[in-house]
């Protein structure tokens, strides 16, 4: 991001601030997107192997213009990937996710 000569951004422009805990991210491998009206909810749930319960890790809550934007966005990076790396696969999946990703159960 270009910035001025005194180290703030310039015109049109934001500085953004990435705190470290934020940084790290979290790992999900599933989405439930629900809307009212006037927004999107999007939560982040991570499903661990062999437990019937799973948490929601993050939620996020937009406007329905922003989910727009985000939905194209994604869309954008999804083509670059593609034609940087090649198709991503989609094997055939079942409507939810297992619960069981082929792990022994624990034993204690």
């Amino acid at each position: 991001m270009p910035e001025q000569k005194d180290g703030k951004p310039g015109p049109n422009q934001i500085s953004i601030d990435l705190p470290d805990t934020v940084a790290e991210g979290i790992y999900a491998n599933l989405a439930i997107i629900s809307h009212s009206s006037s927004e999107f909810v999007l939560d982040f749930v991570r499903v661990v192997p062999n437990l019937p319960k799973a948490r929601v890790k993050a939620r996020l809550i937009q406007t329905p213009q922003h989910a727009k934007r985000l939905l194209r966005a994604l869309a954008d990076n999804i083509k670059r990937y593609e034609q940087q790396f090649g198709p991503i696969d989609e094997p055939e999946q079942p409507p939810f996710p297992p619960m069981n990703f082929n792990t022994p159960t624990a034993q204690a």
